[in-house]
């Protein structure tokens, strides 16, 4: 039986900022518009939270029964390890996906917008999908496809959408900037498994580019949204705050490019775990004021 700490290891908790970035992103920019709504934003971000653990437990669960998981550095398997049972850790990712929905159903019907609703059914499709399935997209190397499109433009837009009604060019941009940086999550993740996925064929982008050019894709996908940031400065001005984040993203990708790997990458990780958060904070600010 997993503790309680095992569980919330499970949950993969450096992970998170991937949710809650482009929620803080598309509110800033609905109040850049004069529309934020505080009670609205809050169920976006339980909506985007309940995903991303969906999302891991189902990983968690999926690799770990297709075994491979079995020699993987980083972050507790709840699966791979034995510590829960594998329908346990089902049952876990089904539980979050379904609080995603219900916290998805009452945010479009206060918004109005109930067309939404597929929108959201697709977010949870592809959630279980990405390892999950018979034909699952993640170990075909479109994983970051899935995560830029619902943990970037989904996401951002989407909370715009249901506090403003319209998606102004900003909200389009950050969206697209934290998308990359949810892509870089990934990235970095995925290299520091390319010993491991390759031997079981899981043909991730950073298993098909190679160690190499792995490493320079993710310095691309740290380095850009910051100047996507800087450019919404054009209507909102404080969004240069953005750039606060140069330093630490040319360390992360500096530590990447020298060549760390294994251990050395679990906090090349949590690092771009914590940028992608600022990242959100500095740019939903900036676009608010």
């Amino acid at each position: 039986m997993a503790t309680r700490e095992q569980w919330l290891a499970g949950a993969r908790p450096r992970t998170l900022p991937a949710a809650v970035a482009p929620v803080l992103i598309g509110t800033g920019a609905a109040a850049h518009l004069g529309a934020g709504h505080l009670g609205r934003a809050v169920l976006a971000g339980i909506v985007a939270l309940a995903l991303q653990v969906g999302v891991n437990y189902a990983n968690d669960y999926s690799d770990g029964v297709r075994g491979t998981d079995l020699e993987r550095v980083g972050p507790l398997r709840l699966t791979a390890s034995g510590v829960a049972r594998a329908q346990e850790v089902l049952l876990a990712a089904m539980a979050s996906f379904a609080v995603a929905g219900a916290a998805g159903l009452a945010l479009v019907a206060w918004s109005g917008h109930w067309w939404l609703l597929a929108v959201g059914a697709l977010a949870i499709l592809a959630a279980w999908t990405y390892t999950g399935g018979r034909r699952p997209y993640g170990y075909r190397g479109l994983g970051e496809v899935g995560v830029f499109v619902f943990f970037g433009l989904v996401a951002t837009a989407g909370t715009t959408y249901t506090q403003a009604d319209r998606v102004p060019w900003v909200a389009w941009l950050g969206a697209v900037g934290v998308g990359l940086l949810a892509c870089a999550l990934l990235m970095v993740n995925n290299l520091r498994d390319i010993p491991t996925d390759a031997l079981t064929g899981k043909r991730t982008v950073a298993v098909r580019l190679g160690d190499r050019r792995a490493r320079w894709g993710y310095a691309g996908l740290v380095v850009a949204p910051v100047l996507l940031g800087a450019a919404c400065a054009l209507a909102a001005p404080w969004s240069l705050l953005v750039l606060l984040l140069l330093a630490p993203v040319v360390v992360l990708a500096v530590v990447v490019l020298a060549g760390a790997r294994g251990v050395a990458l679990v906090p090349v990780l949590a690092g771009t775990g914590l940028v992608q958060l600022a990242y959100g904070v500095l740019l939903g600010l900036g676009l608010a004021l």
